[in-house]
């Protein structure tokens, strides 16, 4: 079934972030617990991380109410990010197929910025993301299969 989420940016505090959420809302992290940068695979396409980046989150799911989401990451500025208030969230859009996460970012993204092509990712997903027209951050996570 489709779902959405809500995914936050932080600077280097998100398991701070997230263990004060965890106790507001009395839940508990799904997936395994806190995915780190440490746990990214080596590649030749992206290059090595500071030793300080290693243990920042990568990935964190934590439900919060009616089913919702609250999912976050560390924003390393070695990888790039310039993470400022303001620019921290997106809208994680979950479609059921490729077909629908296609048409749904060429959508979103028409007259706005694509920020990572839709692709497979190496934790299995078709994954990719944009800045609308409007500036509205969106995410595409699709389980499906080729």
């Amino acid at each position: 079934m489709a779902t959405v989420s809500t995914y936050l940016n932080f600077i280097d505090n998100t398991e701070e972030a997230f263990n004060f959420y965890k106790s507001v809302f009395g839940t508990e992290f799904e997936g395994g617990g806190i995915m780190r940068f440490k746990d990214i695979p080596p590649s030749t396409e992206m290059p090595p991380l500071p030793e300080s980046d290693l243990n920042l989150v990568m990935h964190v799911t934590l439900p919060i109410l009616g089913g919702h989401l609250l999912m976050g990451t560390d924003s390393p500025e070695s990888m790039g990010f310039k993470t400022t208030i303001g620019n921290n969230v997106y809208i994680n859009l979950q479609p059921d197929t490729r077909d629908e996460t296609r048409r749904l970012f060429g959508a979103l993204s028409a007259g706005g910025v694509v920020e990572q092509e839709l692709q497979d990712m190496f934790w299995g997903d078709y994954f990719g993301s944009c800045k609308d027209k409007f500036g509205v951050q969106w995410m595409f996570n699709c389980a499906e299969k080729e």
